[in-house]
C-alpha cells in the first residue's frame, strides 16, 4: 500500500503525482509510517522521550505549514527526517536545552515487569549499544541513527545533511568502527 502513494524510501516521483491523494493525506500517512523510527532517532539525539515527542510534533507542524511546497518533494520520508534533524539541532542549540540534563538509562527505558533471563540479557545488550552510541560525535550519531533507525539510504542521508555521499559513508564507517571497538572492550562484549 505504501508504494501506491509514492511514499516508499525509493520513491522518485513527487507525492503530489499520486492521483486522488491530497498532500495533507500523503503527509499524515508518511509521518505515521515513519513516526516510530523518527521518535526513536530523536530520543537518542535529544536524550529524553519528552523532548523527542516534542520534536516530532514540531516536525509535523513545520511540514504541515509548508504543505503547499510538498508537491515538489521527491521523497516524503527523507524530507520528514530532514526536518526532524533540523528541529533536533535547533533544540540542542537552544539555551533552554543546554540547561536540561538528559535522562539516565533507567528513566529512558522502563524494564519489563517480569523479565526472563533472555529478556534481561537482550536488555543489557541494548543498553550497551545505547551507551556506545552516546559516545559518538553528534554527526556520527545522526548518520548512524538515520541509517539504522530511519532505514534511509546514504544518498538520502547526504541530502538531509547537505553533505556529499562520500562524507556520509566515511562518517558511518567511522561510527561503526568506534561502536565495534567500544562494544568489544565492554564486559560482555560483542556476541
Amino acid at each position: 500500500m505504501q508504494a501506491d502513494l509514492g511514499l516508499s524510501q525509493t520513491a522518485t516521483t513527487p507525492a503530489s503525482a499520486t492521483p486522488g491523494v491530497s498532500m495533507g493525506d500523503a503527509l499524515v500517512r508518511a509521518f505515521n509510517e515513519a513516526r516510530g523510527e523518527l521518535v526513536g532517532t530523536l530520543v537518542y539525539l535529544l536524550g529524553s522521550q519528552e523532548d523527542a515527542n516534542d520534536a516530532a510534533q514540531e516536525t509535523f507542524m513545520k511540514c504541515w505549514r509548508n504543505l503547499e511546497e510538498l508537491g515538489q518533494v521527491q521523497n516524503l520520508r527523507a524530507f520528514i527526517f530532514r526536518v526532524a534533524m533540523n528541529t533536533a539541532t535547533d533544540i540542542r542549540r537552544s539555551a533552554w536545552r543546554r540547561k536540561a540534563k538528559p535522562m539516565g538509562e533507567e528513566e529512558m527505558y522502563a524494564a519489563p515487569a517480569n523479565p526472563t533471563s533472555d529478556a534481561l540479557e537482550q536488555q543489557e545488550q541494548v543498553q550497551r549499544v545505547r551507551r556506545a552510541i552516546r559516545t559518538l560525535r553528534v554527526e556520527e550519531q545522526e548518520i548512524f541513527l538515520l541509517r539504522e533507525n530511519g532505514e534511509l539510504t546514504y544518498e538520502q542521508i547526504a541530502e538531509i545533511r547537505s553533505v556529499p555521499v562520500g562524507t556520509v559513508k566515511t562518517q558511518m564507517r567511522t561510527a561503526l568502527q568506534k561502536l565495534r571497538k567500544i562494544l568489544e572492550e565492554e564486559p560482555g562484549g560483542l556476541q
